[in-house]
């Protein structure tokens, strides 16, 4: 088996793509996905994945004829001359400088030594190659958010960011919630949409800083835990025999408890971190940006690889632009998804008003 090093790296990135363009009319399925602005081509061999890529996304409606056409290649030794993976050579190895190299190259990509999963892009040519050692030899995550590093790099090259993060909405407006596993932020956007609210995503959503901000949806998927999933009532709409994931959460489509059509983009003017209150009613208040960032930026830039400095200004840029508040949650799933319908709807003058006044 090969093993890359450092200074081997680029060559070897080259190489894979190379690979994969030669390989190109050897790959069984094609799957196209419509997203904002970009059209992704996927090319692989049926399966898990490209079941995945056909019900894990929130597809474009309607695309502007300027969108971008983004081309990747999934493969395993056995599609055409796809390789063998490489072992990683050095004795040591830290995203950071594996980033470095490649971003020096022109280059993106990822490196998962237990696998020897490797994930490469050209963003100038908006290309790029995931390669395994066989159909199935991918994280387990992969499914929930298929091929995210790629969109992430290629958004990326254009300022755009994805963010680790749910969205909650009413009449176009929206607010960002933010915070890590176990905060409460599934909950919150999964009771919203069961009351009536929209929403653009959980998880992960494509955010846009040029005139404001702007949320737009990228991936479907949803997840709650046993007991997240009783006490929100959702046995009753998905049925209680859904398998669990690795994870051991149940995995949801937001279409399946979405009671109108998800937006094509929510204009967000608040950025909202929820956690466990000790009350039975939900509040919100006001918080430092400090505390926002520390929020939103770890968790979405240690779940996108590559270009940690760009995502923290691009976070830091973000938690500028709005207003944040941290939002103590309720026991009730209506009463919470109430109280951020009445945050919604007073609008950003009037609750940026409230938070001047709240402010100490």
């Amino acid at each position: 088996m090969p093993r890359v090093t450092l200074e081997t790296l680029p060559d070897y990135a080259r190489f894979l793509i190379a690979a994969a363009d030669s390989a190109a009319g050897q790959f069984p399925v094609q799957r196209t996905v419509r997203l904002p602005g970009l059209e992704l081509i996927a090319h692989l061999d049926p399966g898990a994945l490209a079941d995945a890529l056909g019900q894990a996304f929130i597809e474009a409606s309607d695309n502007p004829q300027d969108s971008r056409q983004c081309r990747i290649f999934i493969g395993h030794p056995g599609v055409g001359d796809m390789p063998v993976p490489a072992s990683w050579g050095d004795a040591h190895f830290t995203e950071h400088g594996f980033a470095q190299k490649l971003a020096e190259a022109g280059l993106r990509g990822h490196h998962f030594h237990d696998l020897d999963f490797w994930q490469i892009y050209d963003p100038d040519r908006s290309v790029g190659v995931q390669l395994m050692r066989s159909s199935d030899a991918f994280p387990p995550w992969e499914q929930g958010a298929p091929l995210r590093p790629f969109l992430h790099w290629e958004y990326a090259a254009r300022g755009m960011r994805l963010a680790h993060a749910g969205t909650l909405g009413l009449d176009g407006k929206g607010v960002l919630l933010a915070g890590a596993g176990g905060a409460g932020k599934s909950g919150t956007v999964v009771a919203g949409l069961l009351n009536g609210l929209d929403s653009v995503g959980d998880d992960y959503v494509l955010i846009d800083l040029k005139n404001g901000v702007r949320a737009q949806p990228l991936f479907s998927t949803l997840k709650q835990d046993p007991k997240g999933f009783a006490r929100l009532g959702l046995k009753e709409p998905l049925g209680a025999g859904r398998p669990l994931n690795w994870q051991g959460k149940h995995v949801f489509h937001i279409s399946e408890i979405a009671t109108q059509p998800i937006p094509a983009t929510l204009d967000i003017f608040s950025l909202m971190v929820p956690h466990i209150g000790s009350g039975e009613t939900s509040s919100v208040t006001p918080m430092s940006r400090r505390d926002a960032v520390i929020a939103l930026a770890p968790s979405g830039i240690a779940q996108m690889p590559g270009e940690r400095e760009s995502g923290f200004r691009f976070f830091s840029d973000l938690t500028r632009l709005l207003p944040c508040y941290r939002l103590s949650l309720g026991t009730r799933p209506e009463e919470i998804a109430g109280t951020i319908a009445d945050f919604l709807a007073r609008g950003p003058d009037e609750t940026e008003r409230d938070r001047a006044r709240l402010q100490p």
